[in-house]
Parts: structure tokens; sequence; C-alpha cells
């Protein structure tokens, strides 16, 4: 008995339609079935083959052997309606599962609204979805381009004021040894150069 031939035209039409759905496991489960429904059915076929060896020696006897022989056949015929029904059974829920994703693509296909398409351009832009937008990666290369100038601004404005410190303090002694004037405010006595002078003018 072949399992893969089924009686069922609705069954064989969903099989044809949904099969190419199937998963590794789904396929791996529907094997397990057939498996299973085949070894009940080699039995049943062994079962009534062994009847052609069975001696009647009466009318009593042949037709006990003649209700053994449609009782085999009926078991087989409910073995293979049990498989067909499931196979029907697990061949619509993957159906129907594959039905969902098809809808819930379809519903992410759909055109959308302008205040949708709207909204969704300003949450990319923003960086609102999963990745990131472009505002938002333009915005951190901006704060790190800044962040980079800003700190050599303050080298170079730390190194000119040096020079201009320098600069005043040069100018500011040069006066006062020109004019042996008082330092100015807030200018180090200790740095300027000595002066000597005479207690007697």
């Amino acid at each position: 008995m072949n399992l893969s031939i089924n009686q069922s035209n609705i069954f064989s039409v969903l099989s044809r339609q949904f099969g190419a759905f199937g998963t590794s496991k789904s396929a791996q489960d529907k094997m397990e079935r057939q498996q299973k429904a085949q070894n009940q059915i080699d039995f049943l076929e062994n079962q009534k083959a062994n009847l052609k060896n069975m001696e009647c020696d009466s009318l009593e006897e042949i037709a006990r052997k003649l209700e053994m022989f449609h009782s085999y056949e009926d078991q087989i015929a409910e073995v293979k309606k049990a498989y067909n029904n499931e196979q029907m059974g697990h061949v619509l829920d993957e159906a129907m599962e594959q039905g969902e994703k098809i809808a819930e693509a379809a519903e992410k296909t759909e055109p959308k609204t302008p205040e949708e398409r709207k909204k969704e351009m300003a949450e990319e832009a923003l960086g609102l979805d999963e990745s990131k937008g472009a505002l938002t990666e333009s915005l951190e290369e901006i704060e790190d381009a800044v962040s980079e100038k800003m700190e050599e601004i303050e080298e170079e404005v730390s190194e000119a004021m040096e020079e201009v410190e320098e600069e005043i303090l040069e100018q500011s002694v040069k006066k006062l040894q020109e004019g042996n004037l008082m330092p100015a405010e807030g200018m180090d006595a200790d740095k300027l150069p000595y002066m000597p002078f005479d207690m007697r003018v």
C-alpha cells in the first residue's frame, strides 16, 4: 500500500496548493505519521495474506475466514482514513499559518496615506525606528567634529595667551628700566631685574 496516493480529492488539492509551504519539522512529522500508518497496514496485510494458508473444513470455518478477511480490509481502510485526515488537518494548519504570514506581509505593503508617509519619514529622519535615522547620524558626526575643533581652539588660545603674557611682561620690564617706574598692579616684582639706586640722591 502506497500512502503517497491520497484517496481524498480535497486533500490532494490542498497538498498541491500548500505542500510547498511545509518546513523541515512538518516534513519530519509527516514522515513519522506515514511510517506509523504504513507499519499498521503492513501488519494487517500480512494477517490477511495468512488467511490463504488457513484450511476450512466446514461452512462455519469458511464464514469465519471471510469475516476475518473483511475485518482486516476494514481495519486497513480505517488506518488509511485516519492517516488522510491527519494529513488534511496538518495541511490546513499550515495553510492557515501561511495565510496569516501573507496577510501580515500584505498589510505592510499596503499603500500608505499621506499622513502615514509623513510620519514614517519623520521617524526615519529622527532615528525613531529600530535603526538610527540619517539625521541622528549627521548630528553625531557634527558633535564629534565640533568637539575636536574646540580642543584645537583651546590649545591655540592657551598658546596665544602665553605668548601675549610674555610679550606684556617684556614690554613692562622695558618701560620700568627706561622710566624707573613702579611695577604695574598684578605684576610679579620678583621677576623684575634688579635696578640699583643711590640713597644719597
